[in-house]
């Protein structure tokens, strides 16, 4: 197994003591800084948060684990029961952002039963891989970044500066000998000097790139010639029967089988140094290499979230009609979460050591709903509670995120400066809290609608409003949400 560790996503990472050193990955924190890490973003929760960093670090003691263990040792599978809007996707977005591993987030609702229309289960691995592909080829193009674009600046400055048409030989010098100016030394010794031409020409490069650097050239536009891009209409192409092994990429394989036509295209220098970066990163990145760090990945410190796992779930026996494949697609998710082996177009991939998480409302199906075989595979079980009123002010104020903030640049972007009193976001919190209780309880989605009602007429009036500094209190609440407050029929404020 590798010990290569991806590069940590900068979002969510601790500051670090030293400039030049790459924060953690996510893995080797201890648990208590992982839930710091979730804490920035997600208010409460806490069984749910501490069972996903025992996860995530399982992961990282297993690769320290001996040889002849680490292979028995399962995944920490995790099912997160609650209602919807408490946070369970929120956990699988921070985990997507911050682990810096292989990660893929699926609807379980979105599978079908082998037989059916639609996609099946393994698909889920081979996004995964596809994830673990743009990661490490990401990866690899920023290590060798500089050296492409210094390639690609002097293939911008031969278009800017063309090279001089080789002198016509003469019948004393040899064919492809260019002619020198020799200078003899004190010693005597003779040595070849540059013409004034070439002189000439190093000093227009120099200032050339000189130019390019400072940015003076990017309006000129050079011709450049292009590769058109893949031919997307052969992704569609189903593989014929025979060919869907991983040894022989079809669509690869008809791919080089066509011929390469280049065009010749005109643009600005900017887009040019675009063009030309990408080509070169082409040509220094090993993608043999990428995919083989990939799979390991993939294999060893992968993550799939599967969400709406009850919408698959039902009373056993009893489903017909549209709904009988449900009990089919657990089937179909069994040997993939409890381990086998998946065909992708970058080779086959063991899916034994993919930490899987689920999450689920269950408002009509319960857990043990699901097939046993099932249920097994998911040990740890984590129940997330319904928000309170005062888990509302915290969802408001305290995450990095938090909708008051988001309101704050929006507000922002126009040059006005945007300002919630601590009674006023207590207010729209009992205001969202009240319209959950009433109606259908959809958690902390409910604060967009209530915010959405009482920024409304701010926002459409914000270009000619009179004051620069704006500020909500709690009259203007009660004045705007009268309607949300006093009107019972509240279907038209529902997300």
């Amino acid at each position: 197994m590798t010990t290569a560790k991806p590069d940590a996503r900068g979002a969510g990472q601790p500051p670090q003591d030293e400039e030049q050193a790459p924060p953690p990955w996510l893995e080797e924190l201890p648990p208590r800084q992982i839930v710091g890490e979730l804490d920035r973003y997600i208010v409460g929760q806490e069984a749910a948060k501490k069972a996903v960093a025992i996860a995530i670090r399982n992961r990282w003691r297993r690769s320290q684990a001996p040889d002849d263990i680490r292979d028995e040792i399962t995944p920490y599978n995790i099912i997160m029961i609650g209602p919807t809007g408490v946070g369970k996707t929120e956990v699988a977005r921070r985990l997507a952002r911050l682990a810096g591993a292989p990660f893929v987030k699926v609807e379980a609702s979105k599978f079908t039963e082998v037989g059916y229309v639609g996609r099946d289960a393994e698909s889920m691995v081979r996004d995964l891989v596809d994830a673990a592909i743009n990661m490490v080829r990401t990866e690899r193009e920023d290590e060798v970044l500089p050296q492409a674009e210094a390639k690609a600046n002097e293939r911008l400055l031969d278009l800017l500066l063309p090279p001089p048409a080789p002198a016509p030989p003469k019948s004393d010098a040899k064919p492809g000998e260019t002619p020198h100016v020799f200078v003899v030394n004190s010693a005597g010794a003779a040595t070849p000097e540059p013409t004034g031409d070439e002189e000439r020409r190093q000093r227009s490069r120099e200032k050339l790139r000189k130019l390019l650097q400072d940015g003076q050239l990017d309006e000129r536009e050079v011709e450049i010639e292009v590769v058109p891009q893949n031919y997307h209409g052969l992704d569609m192409l189903p593989p014929p029967d025979g060919m869907q092994g991983p040894d022989v990429n079809f669509t690869e394989l008809l791919q080089e089988m066509l011929p390469k036509r280049k065009k010749r295209r005109t643009v600005r220098i900017p887009e040019a140094q675009r063009i030309l970066v990408d080509e070169e990163l082409k040509k220094l990145v090993d993608m043999d290499d990428v995919v083989n760090e990939s799979l390991d990945r993939v294999e060893n410190h992968g993550i799939i979230f599967i969400d709406e796992l009850d919408k698959v779930a039902g009373e056993r026996g009893t489903q017909t009609g549209p709904d009988v494949s449900r009990e089919g697609v657990q089937r179909d998710l069994l040997p993939i979460v409890e381990g086998s082996t998946i065909q992708t177009r970058y080779g086959y991939v063991r899916s034994d050591h993919i930490l899987f998480i689920a999450a689920g409302a269950f408002h009509v199906a319960k857990p043990s709903d699901l097939i046993p075989e099932l249920q097994g595979r998911f040990p740890i079980r984590v129940e997330l509670q319904p928000l309170t009123e005062a888990d509302f002010v915290r969802i408001m104020t305290e995450p990095e995120n938090a909708i008051t903030k988001q309101y704050q640049a929006l507000v922002a972007a126009e040059g006005f400066t945007l300002e919630f009193t601590t009674a006023a976001v207590a207010e729209v919190a009992r205001v969202a809290f009240v319209a959950n209780d009433r109606m259908e309880n959809i958690g902390a989605r409910r604060l967009h609608t209530v915010m959405a009602a009482l920024m409304e007429d701010l926002l459409f009036e914000l270009p000619v409003w009179p004051e620069k500094r704006i500020v909500i209190d709690v009259p203007q609440v009660r004045e705007r949400l009268a309607k949300v407050i006093s009107d019972d029929d509240l279907r038209r404020y529902i997300l």
